[in-house]
């Protein structure tokens, strides 16, 4: 999967999630960008990514993640590693 397809379903993911079609994903976004990115939605956006992409993320793996492109990056190691 290419990164572009992976931003894809992300971007898919919190369109779904945030129920707002105007976001437009970048890798250094964080929370602070989205005022409704809580950490409700933010379990909801990991859950969605591993339903998604048929992954499945690590405790450590979720905290350490800073942005949306790490995010990216960790699905896109996931999918290789299979």
């Amino acid at each position: 999967m290419t990164e572009a397809e992976i931003y894809a379903g992300l971007t898919e993911i919190f369109h779904d999630v945030f129920d707002d079609d105007t976001i437009v994903l970048r890798p250094e976004m964080t929370a602070d960008d989205l005022d409704e990115w809580d950490s409700h939605n933010h379990i909801s956006i990991i859950v969605a990514a591993e339903v998604h992409f048929g992954v499945k993320f690590q405790t450590a793996e979720i905290e350490g993640l800073r942005n949306v492109g790490e995010l990216a990056q960790c699905v896109e190691r996931k999918l290789a590693g299979r």
